[in-house]
């Protein structure tokens, strides 16, 4: 796992530097930060994210979009629906 974890860390330090000022990957919010939150979402429980504020504040502003938080919602429906 060592292994794999400083590789994550390795590209969550080129990503964290990538905005700069910026809010978002591009300046503006665009499908790529769309994907990835959802990227990010799934470093969340592992607490690697911790060691990078700035991704952490994006995920964050990323989750609380209300288009976010219903294509969030939809998908986790689909997810547990009893079949």
């Amino acid at each position: 796992m060592p292994l794999v974890e400083d590789r994550v860390r390795g590209r969550l330090n080129q990503l964290s530097v990538r905005p700069g000022d910026a809010e978002w990957l591009d300046g503006a919010f665009s499908a790529g930060d769309l994907l990835m939150v959802s990227v990010l979402l799934r470093l969340k429980s592992s607490g690697i994210l911790d060691e990078f504020p700035n991704l952490a504040a994006d995920l964050a502003r990323g989750e609380a979009r209300p288009a976010y938080k219903r294509a969030f919602d939809a998908q986790l429906a689909v997810n547990t629906a009893k079949n």
